[in-house]
Parts: structure tokens; sequence; C-alpha cells
């Protein structure tokens, strides 16, 4: 299983890639869980990560109109990103999802891998989200590359508290069947991740557990970074 950090800056970058974190993600954690950066952001990144380790970038936690998903996509993969993650906040049933990553998936024109974000805890998204379950029946109408289950509110409460292990497997296989890259995140902890690892996922997605104390918004820690990777390795 690999590890993706999500970042918010070039420095914080080099700290991932010295740690030796499989996939440095940039994100705005200012606006939002899935919020996006800035395009000078994804590039300062990407010339700072070395080629052959992918950078993945955010776009947004994002309303139900697909043309403003696109522009924000076609960005992020012009900046350099390798994935383009799609909070599909604002989309609440299939229909609208797969409207949504299928004109995402039309603007980076294989420029990047688009990945369906969906949220764990939908039923407290204001004015309804997709379901959780619901995301993987999207991603394969829409052929994009995968799936993330995220929390949409950061308020210390994990995936766990919102999907039990055995529905996240279940899942997690689902996309595995449609060939589909499968990520988990959602303030997981490094003993949290033993736990995504027998649910087969195949990216764990962290941003406090690296953080000094805990804290999404305080430095990362290269010794907290170790524990995650270690708690990846089988």
């Amino acid at each position: 299983m690999r590890l993706l950090l999500s970042v918010t800056d070039a420095r914080e970058a080099r700290v991932a890639v010295e740690a030796g974190v499989d996939i440095v993600d940039v994100k705005n954690p200012a606006e939002g869980s899935l919020g996006a950066p800035v395009p000078r952001v994804i590039e300062r990144v990407r010339a700072v990560v070395p080629p052959e380790r992918p950078v993945s970038a955010a776009i947004g936690d994002l309303p139900n109109l697909p043309g403003t998903a696109a522009l924000a996509a076609l960005g992020a993969a012009r900046s350099g990103a390798a994935y383009v993650k799609v909070g599909l906040w604002g989309t609440s049933t299939t229909d609208e999802a797969v409207a949504v990553l299928r004109t995402v998936r039309e603007a980076v024109d294989g420029g990047a891998v688009v990945i369906a974000g969906a949220y764990a805890d939908a039923e407290r998204v204001p004015g309804g989200s997709l379901p959780p379950g619901a995301v993987v029946a999207a991603a394969r109408r829409a052929s994009v590359g995968g799936c993330l289950l995220d929390t949409a509110l950061k308020d210390g409460r994990g995936l766990f508290e919102w999907l039990a292990p055995e529905a996240l497997t279940a899942l997690v296989a689902e996309g595995h069947a449609a060939g589909l890259e499968m990520a988990l995140a959602g303030a997981l902890r490094a003993e949290d991740l033993s736990v995504v690892r027998t649910t087969g996922a195949d990216i764990a997605g962290v941003r406090s557990a690296a953080c000094r104390d805990g804290r999404r918004t305080a430095p990362l820690d290269a010794g907290r970074i170790g524990r995650l990777r270690a708690g990846c390795a089988p």
C-alpha cells in the first residue's frame, strides 16, 4: 500500500520527499477537505519532487458545475499533477457525479488520472452529497481512474467513525473489479493503517497524522511520517 501525504507548499513537499512518501499531494486545507491550491503552488511542488514520484492535486469540494470542474482539472494537470482529485461535494446523485467526472476526464484528455472523491460523512454535507457507496459506480460510468473516500468535515472524526472496515473492504473490492485505483483517507492515524491495509486499498492518504502535534495546520514531522510509512508496509 502506498502512502500519500498532503502538503501545502514546496517546503513541505521537500520534507515529504526526504521522508520517502510515495505520492506528494497538493491541497489547500483553508478551502475545505479537498481544497484547491493555486496553479503556481502545484508547479513549485512538482519542481522539487523527483520526476519518477507522482504529484497529485485536489481541485476542490466542488458544486455540481461540470465546466467549472473541468477548468480546475485542466489547470492542475497542466501545472504538473499526475492525479487530479475531484471532490463530489455538490452532486447528490450518481448521474450528476458522472456528468462532472466525465467532463473532467475529457478536459484533461489523458494528461492526468482523474480520481472521484466521495465523503464517508456525506450526510453532513449541506444540501447532500454523493453517498460513498455510489462512488465506484459513478467512477466506472465516467471511465475515470480511481476513487477516494475521505471525510468532508475535519473535526477529528475519522473515516472509521462513518464506515466500518467491512464496508470499506467491499467498496475497495468493487472498485478493483471495475479496474479502479482505490484510496482511503480521513483523519487516519498510524495505528489505523494496518486496518486500511486489510481493506485492500491501494493508497492511504494522510495529513494530520504527519504533523508535529497531530493538527493539520502544524509543521510536518519526519518521525511521524516514518511511522506512517512503516504502517503501510505489509
